[in-house]
């Protein structure tokens, strides 16, 4: 097998490990990249349907390519579509820099997802190489009852054997592309042909390489208006993926207090 096949194979074995041993399991989806990568995963894994809801926290703030491209591949793919909303923002921590506090409206709506629907697994489709934080993560990731990450506190994995036991009144967060990188799900994307939201092209000279809220997240500067030219300027790019996110030029520990407190 080539990386690409190898890695497949592995997210499938994860995806399928979790709707096994877990009672009630949701894919989360951001509408990105990486969980459009993730949705065609399950897809394969599980002969062509995603045999549990996929859920979307929805913060309202979307670009409005985001919300065509939900509504049209929820339909295609025939998923189970569940969309919760984020709370206001004034129930969000005030002391948090701006950024970080709009974002952190989706870690509230997730809480209150998760109150509603009883899930003891989410599946989420975070990469180790994305940012410095999630590079702590495990594949089978505990959570407190109220969503939060001990990172001091993880389970061990060794040999693909995983810790699928939540703790009592909590959930395991699980992570099938974790050990993915960016390079690998655009050529992913691109042999498979996955459908992929045009905001990652580019046009007049930028484009989006991470895509959130629109009001905290920026295009770069880039000429690459095809797969091929995304990953050949992955290549040779020194820029970080999420160079774009707001939230990730305001204070040092901003993201590592919204991982902790439950944000994905």
């Amino acid at each position: 097998m080539d990386r690409l096949d190898e890695l497949e194979a592995q997210s499938v074995f994860i995806l399928r490990e979790a709707f096994a041993r877990l009672k009630r399991v949701c894919l989360l989806w951001s509408l990105g990249k990486d969980s459009n990568a993730m949705i065609w995963l399950a897809r394969k894994a599980f002969f062509g349907r995603v045999p549990f809801p996929v859920m979307h926290v929805d913060s309202g703030k979307k670009f409005p390519e985001m919300y065509a491209f939900r509504e049209r591949y929820a339909q295609e793919w025939q998923l189970d579509l569940l969309v919760e909303p984020c709370p206001p923002i004034e129930v969000v921590d005030p002391t948090l820099p701006p950024a970080a506090r709009s974002a952190a409206r989706k870690t509230e709506g997730l809480k209150l997802a998760l109150g509603k629907h009883g899930f003891d697994g989410l599946i989420a489709g975070i990469r180790r190489d994305e940012e410095a934080t999630r590079a702590k993560e495990r594949v089978f990731s505990p959570r407190g009852a109220e969503g939060i990450w001990d990172v001091r506190d993880q389970p061990p994995e060794f040999w693909n054997h995983f810790n699928a036991s939540p703790p009592p009144g909590a959930h395991l967060r699980v992570h099938p592309i974790l050990h993915w990188t960016e390079r690998d799900i655009w050529a992913y994307t691109q042999r498979e042909r996955i459908p992929i939201i045009p905001l990652y092209l580019s046009r007049n000279g930028k484009r989006y390489r991470s895509l959130g809220d629109a009001d905290i997240t920026f295009p770069i500067a880039s000429n690459a208006r095809t797969l091929d030219e995304i990953i050949i300027e992955l290549d040779v790019t020194k820029i970080p993926e999420r160079s774009g996110r707001a939230m990730d030029h305001e204070s040092e520990d901003a993201f590592e207090r919204l991982r902790t407190s439950g944000y994905l």
